[in-house]
């Protein structure tokens, strides 16, 4: 038997009582010009041909039983109906983030390899989209998913590609990738903290950790219970709901120069502008301002070599919002004011002590829900904010263009939004994910986002430049 490292096998035993581990990605595609009217349907068809060798990451899935005592152990499916695995879906241009929704709430099967993919064809101008997810036991870090970006080519004339599915130790000639590793690897980490807060919550309770926090006081950051209540942090439900967009990236990047800071804050300050707006149009905007759990990327010191491929470890910061703040510039500043401090705290003092000081704000956040009686007043932080650079030239799926980029976060109990962003070429795709139940009108937030950019570009316009 081989058995699943600790942090895995924590995910499979949280997800019994709580939300699915999955995280997935959607890109959005163009058939090249002058192509059959069935050109989709011969993609899908290769898809199912079997001519690829599969992943042994992706025939391995993770079982426990009596044969096993109870521990949870790998098993490896020998061979794998392709049409369970590579389904094909038809929606409206309209449709497609609901059903986005539909398929991010289906939990993947115990009962074997744990990945699903789907092509889902009637979009507008003949495009369709390639909706991935995989859960996080089948891959081991952030290398896991390289499988995905071997499908994906900067050459717009390369055809008979392997499927993202393939393994690539038999292939020739794989084309160049890194986006899913890197677009995944923010969210596994930010999975990886909620999966140990058991055992750091312990480590809080007896006091390990004071010193670490100690030296946060003073600091543009929150201790656990910084946060205040929201719909966001109670229990999730069994919908879910998805949302994404685009935005040019000239846009982010004059406002970054007017102000004197970076792009992932513009981007952070816009969200925090949507939370306050969305939350204020209910009547549920707390007095004080929300909070987001921030991945902050810390190189790898140790390995030059390995830095290049799989060196980039992930802290995590939590950033106050300025929700509480009329003032859009106001909350860019004091964004921006964390975020520098947070980048500077987690390069010296590395991932491992980041996530362990903020054992406590993840552990009241992600475990309250659990609890028969939870205090509706504090939690740990609202929701996670996570910022993925994509590649910087526009990238191809044997001929056909990728128009954009998503990541599909995950949603927990505690956690029911989160918000991932992605750049890729010249735009900035912010993708939204939420439960059904927190967020019913999840498409309001892609005119609230616009919105709120402008308010930022407009505020900047005038005589006001810099930060502090």
């Amino acid at each position: 038997m081989h058995p699943l490292d600790p942090l895995d096998a924590a995910m499979m035993t949280a997800e019994l009582l709580a939300s699915p581990m999955h995280v997935g990605a959607v890109l959005i595609l163009a058939p090249p010009d002058g192509v059959r009217p069935d050109y989709v349907d011969e993609v899908y068809r290769e898809a199912l041909a079997g001519a690829h060798a599969v992943d042994p990451r992706l025939r391995r899935y993770p079982h426990r039983g009596i044969d096993t005592g109870g521990l949870w152990v790998w098993r490896e499916a020998k061979t794998l109906d392709l049409q369970r695995y590579c389904q094909r879906r038809s929606v409206s241009e309209a449709g497609l983030w609901r059903l986005i929704g539909e398929l991010d709430a289906e939990r993947l099967d115990r009962g074997g390899p744990m990945w699903a993919s789907y092509l889902i064809d009637g979009l507008d101008r003949g495009r369709f989209a390639l909706y991935i997810k995989v859960h996080h036991t089948v891959v081991d870090g952030v290398a896991g998913l390289r499988m995905i970006t071997d499908a994906l080519s900067a050459d717009p004339q390369r055809r008979s590609m392997p499927p993202f599915y393939a393994d690539s130790r038999r292939e020739s000639a794989p084309a160049p990738g890194g986006l899913v590793p890197r677009l995944i690897a923010p969210l596994r980490s930010l999975v990886d903290a909620a999966s140990s807060s058991v055992g750091l919550a312990g480590r809080v309770l007896t006091g390990e950790v004071s010193t670490v926090l100690d030296a946060l006081v003073g600091h543009t950051t929150v201790l656990p219970f910084g946060a205040p209540h929201t719909r966001f942090n109670g229990r999730l439900g069994s919908g879910r709901a998805v949302a994404a967009g685009s935005w040019a990236r000239a846009r982010i990047q004059a406002v970054q120069r007017a102000a004197g800071v970076t792009a992932n804050d513009v981007v952070t300050a816009t969200i925090a502008g949507v939370l306050r707006g969305w939350l204020g149009e209910r009547g549920e905007l707390p007095g004080q301002t929300l909070v987001a759990a921030c991945p902050i990327t810390v190189r790898d010191r140790e390995s030059d070599a390995a830095n290049e491929a799989h060196g980039n470890k992930f802290g995590l910061w939590m950033c106050p919002l300025g929700t509480d703040l009329d003032d859009p510039v106001a909350r860019l500043d004091l964004v921006h004011r964390s975020m520098a401090e947070g980048k500077r705290w987690v390069g010296e003092r590395g991932s491992a002590a980041s996530l362990l000081t903020n054992a406590g704000s993840i552990a009241a956040t992600v475990l309250g829900p659990l609890l028969p009686f939870t205090p509706k007043l504090r939690t740990g932080y609202n929701l996670p904010v996570s910022h993925v650079p994509g590649p910087g030239a526009e990238m191809y799926l044997n001929g056909a263009h990728v128009e954009e980029i998503y990541p599909v976060s995950t949603v927990y109990d505690g956690m029911a939004l989160n918000v991932t962003t992605c750049s890729y070429a010249d735009r900035l795709g912010v993708g939204y994910a939420a439960g059904a139940e927190a967020v019913p009108d999840i498409d309001t937030l892609i005119p609230l986002t616009e919105q709120c950019l402008t308010e930022l570009e407009r505020a900047l316009a005038g005589p006001r430049r810099g930060m502090r």
